[in-house]
């Protein structure tokens, strides 16, 4: 693995950081289609892991025959 592609793993960080910040995701209001924020809070972090640690496996995956 080259140094280079080693900085794609610094994304990691974003999707293990961002559901845990549940204190200040913990309200009600705003409401997304009747669905309470922490609720869809905590879906949009599941969406946004799947889309960066897809992100970093294509950077820095190496091209096999």
């Amino acid at each position: 693995m080259s140094p280079r592609s080693r900085h794609w793993h610094w994304l990691l960080v974003i999707p293990t950081v961002a559901p845990l910040l549940t204190p200040f995701a913990n309200r009600i209001e705003p409401t997304l289609f009747g669905v309470p924020f922490f609720f869809w809070y905590q879906f949009a972090c599941a969406l946004l892991a799947m889309v960066v640690i897809t992100v970093v496996y294509l950077a820095t995956r190496e091209d096999r025959p």
